[in-house]
């Protein structure tokens, strides 16, 4: 356990405003402040920070803590990790206090290996071994900067050459398989390379660490897939990345154009669109959307125009939409992707592409070209049915002076009236709020099971409001520790999560220890942590005296002492007299 004064100095220096103001848009409103949460979509701010505690909570998700929970998850960092890097950014020594960093060192060691095998890829393409990979790659007209640019490799065909390798360097057979690039076989002992005739695509993140690799095949004959992956790992995780974008962020563009892939990103880069990007071995997720929005307002999507890729387009429209982003969505000519179109213009390719980038459509353009699909408009009823659908895309419009200028272009070329165009508009977005705010009712009067912090609120729904109001007095009030466990033992408690905080409270309070949120340690779940923010925030209000703690007590008391119903049906005449009574003497 790290040392609390430590803590507390690394509170002191790492405020919580200034951590998260790193990853959030923060505006203050009263005392507290507010921004729109980066742990889930949303477009009204729900995430609230309370600089006079230390603490965030996020009204829409739950999630909740201090700066190194904030850290924690922003980052995927270990509890350990999430400390240093605060400690490093704010010019704090880490005690050395001998605290098993095993996961830490094995991350570092997973950083390592893809380090040198970045390394190894590219520098067998100068190589009479690498012959294959920079002759597949100059058959794709990259040429020799972008290589270098990219740190693009080849993977030897051989089924052990960077395994080989890499033992030779000292890493354990078990580090090059939690790195990903090593693979045991079917015996389970013999270990071999995980990537094998291939193009390599290194995965470089924000910092400059080398974390994942894509491997494209070079031999038409081989039955793997098309791409290769590196899986999920400690240093990586798919639906978290973005490829090219620590390249990408410092381009100056005011945009960033999201590819379908890596190939297409790399040719971007090379004609002069240094702002490419492509969300990597996965479809987009809004975890990569929030990375993107942190470096700009605009994305221009140029995805494939086959059926999935016009799916996935849709798909990262609402995506990123939902994000706040500014949506353009580019049409490529005979559905060529970028990479194609560029080179099937020559000399020109440049230049078109550009003119296409400039003249992109806005999503609600292109959802509106979609909603035209397999409707033949020169008839009454194609464009009946065609102003219907577009009455449906202009229905998912929030902004009304939007709806109502796609409206009068739609009324001006079809001959319609406007008035009619955005009557049913506007019935589609009524209808699409009353079942937003039907499913925000849903979900306010959810069940029991829903809470996974604290299933059993529900059943002693007026005990755990008595447990949740004398923990939040504790917060405020440590010195009443010093007491009210005499008073009232842990045993008294009808819920199990409220139990382990308070019993938490009262044996830091015995250990000489802080229970400031921000010093509880890593022994609770991040849902656990938001739990205990929430509490403090809902409870605010109670009084900061002895007689609020006592009151609280008597009632948790009172609630224990309740029987359910089917235990009362079991019980004698004499037992229940008997229980009747020892409520009554507890009410005088």
């Amino acid at each position: 356990m790290l040392d609390e004064y430590f803590l507390s100095e690394l509170k002191n220096r790492n405020p919580i405003e200034e951590v998260v103001g790193r990853y959030v848009a923060l505006r203050r409103r009263g005392r507290n402040i507010i921004g729109l949460c980066p742990f889930h979509t949303e477009k009204t701010p729900s995430f609230t920070l309370y600089p006079e505690n230390g603490s965030f909570y996020c009204f829409g998700c739950g999630v909740g803590g201090d700066a190194i929970r904030f850290v924690m998850k922003a980052e995927n960092l270990e509890y350990m990790e999430a400390v240093r890097l605060l400690a490093e950014r704010s010019g704090l020594e880490m005690p050395d206090n001998g605290y098993d960093d095993t996961q830490r060192r094995t991350r570092l060691k997973i950083l390592e290996i893809n380090r040198e095998s970045a390394r190894f890829f590219n520098r067998l393409l100068s190589m009479p071994e690498g012959k294959t990979g920079l002759d597949y790659i100059h058959s794709r007209q990259i040429n020799d900067n972008t290589v270098r640019r990219f740190g693009l490799g080849y993977a030897p065909a051989g089924w052990d050459t960077l395994t080989k390798h890499l033992l030779a360097k000292g890493f354990t057979p078990s580090e090059l398989t939690a790195a990903g690039v090593s693979i045991t076989g079917k015996d389970g002992k013999r270990v071999y390379d995980r990537f094998r005739n291939r193009m390599v695509f290194p995965l470089i993140d924000l910092r400059g660490n080398v974390i994942a690799f894509s491997c494209r095949k070079i031999d038409p004959e081989d039955k793997m897939g098309k791409y290769i992956n590196t899986n999920d790992t400690l240093v990586y995780k798919k639906s978290r990345n973005v490829f090219a974008l620590n390249l990408a962020k410092n381009s100056g563009a005011d945009s960033l154009i999201l590819c379908e892939g890596s190939m297409d990103v790399v040719m971007l880069h090379q004609a002069g669109f240094p702002n490419a990007v492509a969300a990597w071995g996965t479809a987009l997720t809004s975890d990569q959307a929030r990375l993107m929005h942190a470096y700009t307002e605009k994305i221009v999507l140029t995805l494939d125009a086959d059926e999935a890729g016009q799916k996935a387009t849709e798909r990262a429209i609402k995506l990123l939409s939902d994000e706040g982003l500014d949506v353009r969505v580019v049409q490529i000519p005979n559905g060529k992707d970028p990479d194609e179109f560029i080179k099937s213009c020559g000399k020109d390719g440049r230049d078109r592409f550009r003119a296409l980038i400039e003249g992109a459509g806005s999503d609600t353009e292109y959802r509106l070209f979609k909603a035209m699909d397999g409707i033949n408009i020169n008839t009454d009823e194609g464009r009946t049915a065609f102003l219907r659908n577009a009455a449906a895309v202009l229905g998912s419009l929030q902004s009304p002076i939007e709806r109502d200028v796609y409206a009068g272009k739609l009324a001006s070329k079809f001959s319609v009236s406007k008035d009619a165009i955005l009557n049913e508009a506007k019935r589609v977005y009524d209808s699409k709020q009353a079942e937003r705010r039907k499913k925000e009712m849903r979900e306010a009067v959810a069940p029991p099971s829903t809470d996974r912090v604290n299933s059993q609120r529900r059943a002693n729904e007026r005990a755990a409001n008595a447990e949740e109001g004398l923990i939040a007095v504790l917060l405020r009030n440590p010195d009443f520790l010093r007491w009210i466990g005499d008073e009232l033992p842990p045993e008294q408690f009808s819920t199990d999560f409220n139990r382990k905080i308070y019993t938490l409270l009262l044996n830091r309070y015995a250990e000489g220890l802080s229970t400031d949120i921000s010093l509880l340690g890593d022994g609770l779940t991040p849902e656990e942590i938001g739990r205990i923010v929430q509490i403090q925030v809902r409870e605010s209000g109670r009084a900061n005296t002895p007689e609020e703690c006592r009151g609280c007590a008597r009632v948790i008391k009172e609630e224990k002492q309740k029987i359910p119903a089917s235990k009362a049906e079991e019980m004698s005449d004499e037992e229940l007299r008997d229980y009747m009574q020892r409520l009554r003497e507890q009410k005088k």
